[in-house]
C-alpha cells in the first residue's frame, strides 16, 4: 500500500503535468525540470502504488485505466490544498481562481472584475478560459474555486448561486438575403457549448446547409461581420456589433434562445469567493452588469 509519505504533493504535480503534456519531455519543459527527474518520480510512485500509471504510445505515453483513476484523485488532492490555504486567509487578502467559458471571459466578467479589484486590491485574483467541459470537470476537481458559463451539468455536486440573462441570438451581416437552410453557418470550435447548441438548432430546422469551423468568438464574429455566413451567438458578445450596424439579428425558427449565465461553485464557497459572490450580486454596486441570487442545486 502506498504511503503519503512517499507520494509528495509534488510528485502528484508532475504526473499531471505528464498526463496533460502526454510525453515525459513536454513535462520536464513545463516545469523546467529534466527528463531523468520525471521519469523517476513517475517511477517511484509507480513503485509506490504496485502498479503501472502510464503506457508508452508512439513517442509519447498514455494513461492507463489505473492513470486515468488516479489523476482524477490528484486533481482534486491538489485542487482541495489550493482551496484550504485560501480558506483560512482573510476574506480581502485571499486567493480566488476563476474560471470561464470564453465569451463570458471576454464580455461579461471584466467590468465585474475591474470593480471588484478596486474595492479589494490585496485579494489575489486568476482567470482561465476553458472551454465548457474542461471547466466544470475543473470546478468538480477542486481546481477553480467559481465558473462562469451556462447551466452546469447535473450530477456532479455543483451549485449555482447567481445568474445574469443571456440570450443566444441568430446573426449575419447587414444588407443581405439570408435562408438558413442553404446559408452557410459559422461554428465555434469542438468543446464549445455554443457550437453544441448550434448544431441542436440544425437537427430541430432539419437543415444541412454548409458550416465553417473557427477556433473562437473572435474569428467567428468576423467572419459574420464579412458576411462569410451566419452564426449563434451570446447576445452579450456582440451588443456593440449590433448597436453599431455592423451584425443585424436575424429571425430564424427557435431563436432566440434564453440561456442565462450561471455562477457556479463546489460546495461552500470561501470566504473570498463569497466576498466576490457578494460583490457581483449587488445591483448598486456594479449595475446593469449585476448577477441575481439563485442559490439553486445543479442536480
Amino acid at each position: 500500500m502506498a504511503s503519503m509519505s512517499t507520494i509528495t504533493w509534488g510528485r502528484m504535480r508532475t504526473f499531471l503535468a505528464v498526463a496533460d503534456h502526454g510525453s515525459v519531455r513536454a513535462a520536464a519543459g513545463a516545469l523546467f525540470v529534466t527528463e531523468p527527474a520525471v521519469s523517476a518520480a513517475i517511477s517511484h510512485m509507480e513503485r509506490s502504488l504496485g502498479t503501472d500509471l502510464l503506457a508508452r504510445e508512439g513517442r509519447g505515453v498514455r494513461l492507463t485505466d489505473s492513470g486515468r483513476i488516479y489523476a482524477d484523485y490528484c486533481r482534486t488532492i491538489l485542487g482541495l490544498i489550493a482551496e484550504a490555504s485560501a480558506a483560512v486567509q482573510s476574506s480581502e487578502r485571499g486567493l480566488l481562481r476563476i474560471s470561464s467559458v470564453e465569451t463570458a471571459g471576454e464580455c461579461v466578467l471584466p467590468r465585474l472584475l475591474g470593480s471588484f479589484r478596486e474595492r479589494f486590491p490585496d485579494v489575489e485574483v486568476s482567470l482561465s478560459v476553458l472551454p465548457r467541459d474542461e471547466l466544470f470537470e475543473a470546478l468538480s476537481h477542486h481546481e477553480t474555486d467559481l465558473a462562469v458559463a451556462g447551466r452546469p451539468p447535473a450530477g456532479q455536486g455543483l451549485a449555482t448561486h447567481a445568474i445574469r440573462a443571456n440570450r443566444l441570438v441568430m446573426v449575419g451581416a447587414p444588407g443581405r438575403s439570408v435562408d438558413p437552410m442553404t446559408t452557410t453557418w459559422l461554428l465555434r470550435g469542438p468543446g464549445s457549448g455554443t457550437r453544441v447548441t448550434a448544431l441542436g438548432l440544425l437537427a430541430q430546422l432539419d437543415a444541412t446547409p454548409p458550416t465553417l469551423t473557427l477556433g473562437t468568438h473572435g474569428a467567428v464574429a468576423a467572419a459574420a461581420r464579412e458576411g462569410l455566413g451566419i452564426t449563434l451567438v451570446h447576445a452579450d458578445a456582440v451588443q456593440h456589433d449590433l448597436e453599431r450596424g455592423a451584425l443585424v439579428e436575424l429571425r430564424i425558427p427557435h431563436t432566440p434562445m434564453n440561456r442565462p449565465w450561471h455562477v457556479v461553485t463546489t460546495g461552500a464557497p470561501t470566504r473570498t469567493t463569497q466576498l466576490f459572490l457578494d460583490h457581483i450580486t449587488d445591483a448598486d454596486r456594479v449595475g446593469a452588469a449585476a448577477f441575481h441570487l439563485d442559490n439553486r442545486p445543479a442536480g
